[in-house]
């Protein structure tokens, strides 16, 4: 199975004490590397312009893409460095890259270890340690290059992916799940916010464990997925749902993720031919998150096989 990366996201500096900071990928990268045998390592290329057009507003890209000399806070969470543009090319250039792979027939799953994260970024802002939505720009290139017409994107990151939902909230083609805990940074992702029905929510508690987790999806989202039938799953995969993490509340274990993961790949084996790309977005405590990221990508790299 592949892993698309580059060394590129290494150097998107967020300062020091920065939560979201290179030490993030270093760690998913060295415990893929050690831990989960057989991977292809594949160097992401990057994301056009055309393709970012897809899902950003040129405001948002001329913000991005003009390198300061310095750092730069766009809001108090969300940092501009001089190897930022590049490492955002590159993270959202995986995800497209990875999209013509399994399209392609290469491999059925991929995986994309890459930062900055991208789900909190909307149409015309960074926000959220995110620069730009590198899922919204897969699926999109999904729609477009390969003529899709149901693109499902599901999200365990323990936060609302609040740009994604807000990119294809009116998009019929695109069915966005996710559950995160709430109330929790942005504050949206109501259970009510249906989009143009194609959007469904989930919203957990502080202090909820692997079993209500598992409720939610098994109850409200999974079937939601099940029923859209989607020609390719995209995967928001954030592991700051693990107890240990210090983001959120939620009381997780690394095999909440290997579970929802082989839950997935059930029904991308239904629909899809096995299709799931898979993209990093949160996951704050090193241990935590190298642990979870083997959990996940080993599940993705049993699917492949099958």
């Amino acid at each position: 199975m592949p892993v698309f990366t580059h060394a590129a996201c290494f150097a998107h500096d967020t300062g020091s004490g920065h939560a979201e900071s290179p030490q993030r990928l270093g760690a998913v990268v060295t415990a893929l590397r050690d831990h989960v045998p057989g991977l292809e390592w594949l160097e992401a290329p990057r994301a056009t312009r055309g393709q970012l057009l897809r899902v950003h507003d040129p405001i948002l890209l001329q913000t991005v893409l003009e390198a300061p000399d310095r750092l730069v806070q766009l809001d108090p969470d969300t940092v501009l460095s001089p190897g930022s543009p590049e490492a955002a090319l590159r993270a959202a250039g995986a995800v497209v890259a990875a999209v013509d792979h399994v399209m392609g027939g290469l491999s059925r799953t991929a995986f994309c270890a890459v930062r900055p994260p991208g789900h909190h970024a909307t149409d015309l802002h960074a926000m959220g340690f995110c620069l730009f939505n590198n899922v919204a720009v897969g699926a999109a290139h999904a729609l477009e290059r390969h003529g899709l017409s149901r693109v499902a994107i599901v999200d365990f990151d323990v936060h609302h992916g609040n740009g994604t939902q807000a990119i294809f909230a009116a998009e019929a083609r695109v069915h966005y799940s996710s559950a995160h805990e709430m109330p929790l940074f942005p504050d949206t992702g109501d259970p009510r916010e249906r989009g143009a029905g194609n959007v469904r929510n989930a919203a957990l508690r502080a202090g909820t464990g692997s079993h209500r987790f598992r409720e939610a999806w098994r109850e409200q989202l999974l079937p939601a997925v099940d029923a859209f039938a989607p020609q390719l799953l995209l995967l928001s995969a954030g592991f700051d749902g693990h107890r240990a993490d210090p983001m959120a509340h939620i009381q997780l274990e690394a095999d909440d993720y290997t579970w929802i993961t082989a839950e997935l790949g059930a029904i991308a084996a239904r629909h899809a031919d096995g299709r799931m790309v898979s993209v990093l977005e949160g996951g704050y405590d090193l241990p935590a998150l190298a642990e979870c990221s083997v959990a996940h990508v080993a599940a993705l790299a049993a699917g492949s096989a099958r």
